[in-house]
């Protein structure tokens, strides 16, 4: 029997960046989007609001790794709507923190330093609009996650 050593998790260092790029997928009509959100907006793709809370990003000298807190959900008003997902989102490993919704998918693809022209054209893009913070969801205690940024 070999002696087996316990695996190492090594810390990285992240940087918080003011824009997160994002992708989407409308599973009934295959059409993909990607675009781009400052931190702390809200925006709505659909009749999904997301809501980015945080982007950070590797260092250079680590492996390459882009991650983003976002919460998304669905619905007009904090009344009707219903959480679709709220977490980290890691753009090298899309499985490991998915969103489960039966439409669309979201994930997560890099964080950026400043806003880049968008790939899409404005004719062929979903409703995407960014809208006042203050419309996002009460959640209720077993929702809530902290999140440390140290």
């Amino acid at each position: 029997m070999g002696i087996s050593t316990p695996a190492i998790a090594v810390a990285r260092d992240m940087t918080e960046y003011p824009r997160v790029k994002l992708q989407s997928l409308d599973k009934v009509t295959a059409h993909t989007m990607t675009f781009e959100a400052k931190v702390g907006s809200t925006l709505k793709f659909g009749p999904l609001y997301m809501k980015v809370q945080s982007c950070q990003k590797s260092s250079p000298i680590d492996d390459p790794e882009s991650a983003a807190f976002i919460q998304i959900w669905e619905g007009e008003t904090s009344d009707t709507a219903e959480w679709v997902f709220s977490g980290w989102m890691f753009a090298s490993s899309p499985g490991l923190s998915p969103m489960d919704h039966p439409i669309y998918d979201v994930w997560v693809i890099d964080c950026l330093a400043e806003a880049e022209k968008e790939m899409a054209e404005e004719s062929e893009e979903p409703s995407r609009d960014e809208i006042s913070p203050e419309t996002t969801p009460d959640q209720d205690d077993t929702q809530k996650q902290n999140v440390a940024h140290e």
